[in-house]
């Protein structure tokens, strides 16, 4: 399997060439030459198999540079009852007849990006080992991908997390579990702005081809492509909980931000995986919605963001749609470059009226938007009829999926993250708070750690320089 760039400028490359770094060397992103293919008959021997064995079975296609005894070792070191608090990883609840719940909320932050980072923690420190190298991690993260990456490199030998949050408008849960975390290589850093400005910050430095070299520069936001690679597991595991024959098909409703966890489904269906269709889902940032619905792509400026009550999708820039958009235009690096130039100068692109708009269209999608009293009364419908708390960003893929549902298709609803994470919605919802697991119950009054940064660059630079390791 080698890897290429989505704006052409990269030679082929090995996983574990491109495991350590975010953005290829010519700011794209990295993806697969071609996507393995699963048969039929791959997918009915998979039926019986746990979930570390069916991730492996999908993640050694990705990562077949990585000796597999060694994958084998470091995807069951990940995937375990004590750190996911469930032997099945990610259960298949029933919500409805027919509409089905994926948790993937389980592990030690609440959130389904803990799937994803708890391996890359891994991956990360199995690589480092091999060269004797460093790392010096830099993110962005809306609320959960935060947490999720620095309890996943906590104490991780040779790493060291520079996370980029926005200042004030993450939910008290998710800051205290960010900002509370003492360990000496976690450096919490609060930005005067927006997700989307941390989210070009990161960029910014990413680009900065002498600096990202000099001082090791990598990132475990969605632009890495393993993360992404890491979570089409689930989707082949949601679709085996809730089929009885090899060629049925499902729907999958997923919320949507930065378009990393519905990019895993679209990759799943591309495999081969039975996907009719992929719902997806924002909030009032309907940057998403608007394109599937229009062909237009048209980013919002910081100010014109929305702080809303499912915050981890308050993003005007979905990073990874870049993914979708090369296989969109023919795989034509070019048009990339053309597209991107665009939407960096004048902040839209438009593929209407061009051929590539019926290509998405017949690609699986369909989408939606939800607001806030959207998820409130979606929050309460779910536990009248199934006694389940959902959270925010869960209550706005279940009102989006259910408006698209097909009667004769299941419907597998993926959780994002569990309702303690957003106590002040649920009792809005509710009038009550949602239950704790053991050890969280306290977590707001813990001391916090942290520092205020404006939007700018080279401060941010500056501050890495000075704690790098």
């Amino acid at each position: 399997m080698r890897y290429i760039s989505t704006r052409g400028g990269m030679a082929p490359a090995a996983f574990s060439d491109i495991l350590l770094g975010g953005l290829a060397p010519d700011g794209g992103l990295t993806l697969p030459e071609d996507y393995p293919t699963v048969t039929p008959a791959e997918l009915a021997g998979w039926r019986g198999l746990s979930y570390p064995e069916l991730a492996f079975a999908i993640l050694q296609r990705f990562a077949d540079d990585i000796p597999a005894a060694d994958l084998h070792a470091l995807i069951d070191k990940t995937y375990t009852v004590a750190a996911f608090r469930t032997e099945a990883i990610a259960p298949v609840t029933p919500l409805a007849d027919g509409i089905w719940l994926l948790g993937l909320s389980n592990g030690p932050t609440l959130a389904f990006k803990d799937i994803a980072l708890q391996l890359l923690g891994n991956l990360f420190e199995y690589a480092l080992l091999q060269t004797g190298g460093h790392l010096n991690i830099l993110g962005a993260t809306s609320g959960d991908t935060g947490s999720s990456a620095e309890y996943a490199m906590r104490g991780k030998r040779g790493i060291r997390v520079f996370m980029l949050s926005p200042h004030r408008k993450m939910s008290r849960f998710q800051t205290a579990q960010m900002f509370s975390l003492q360990d000496p290589n976690i450096f919490n850093l609060a930005v005067r702005g927006v997700f989307d400005d941390c989210q070009d910050i990161v960029k910014a430095v990413s680009n900065d081809t002498a600096f990202k070299a000099r001082y090791s520069i990598g990132t475990v936001n969605s632009i890495n492509w393993a993360r992404v690679a890491a979570q089409i597991v689930y989707y082949f595991k949601g679709w085996l909980a809730v089929t009885t024959h090899d060629d049925q098909e499902v729907s999958f409703a997923v919320p949507s931000g930065n378009f990393g966890n519905i990019c895993a489904g679209y990759i799943a269906k591309r495999m081969g995986l039975p996907i009719r269709r992929l719902i997806l889902a924002t909030n009032e940032n309907d940057v998403l919605n608007e394109f599937f619905r229009t062909g237009i792509y048209r980013v919002r400026k910081s100010e014109q963001v929305a702080h809303t009550s499912s915050p981890s999708m308050d993003i005007s820039k979905a990073s990874n749609f870049e993914r979708f958009i090369y296989d969109a235009v023919g795989r034509d690096p070019a048009v990339v470059r053309a597209l991107w130039q665009q939407l960096d100068t004048q902040g839209f692109f438009d593929l209407s009226a061009t051929p590539y708009f019926q290509t998405i269209r017949q690609s699986g999608f369909v989408s939606g938007s939800s607001t806030h009293q959207d998820r409130m009364a979606t929050i309460r419908r779910v536990y009248q009829e199934s006694g389940i708390v959902i959270d925010t960003h869960t209550a706005d893929g279940v009102k989006v999926g259910l408006e698209h549902r097909e009667a004769d298709l299941p419907l597998i609803c993926v959780e994002t993250a569990l309702p303690a994470k957003f106590e002040e919605s649920i009792v809005e919802a509710l009038g009550h708070p949602p239950e704790r697991p053991a050890g969280y119950e306290d977590l707001e009054d813990l001391p916090q750690r942290f520092e205020v940064v404006d939007v700018d660059v080279n401060q941010i630079q500056d501050y890495i320089v000075r704690h790098a390791d």
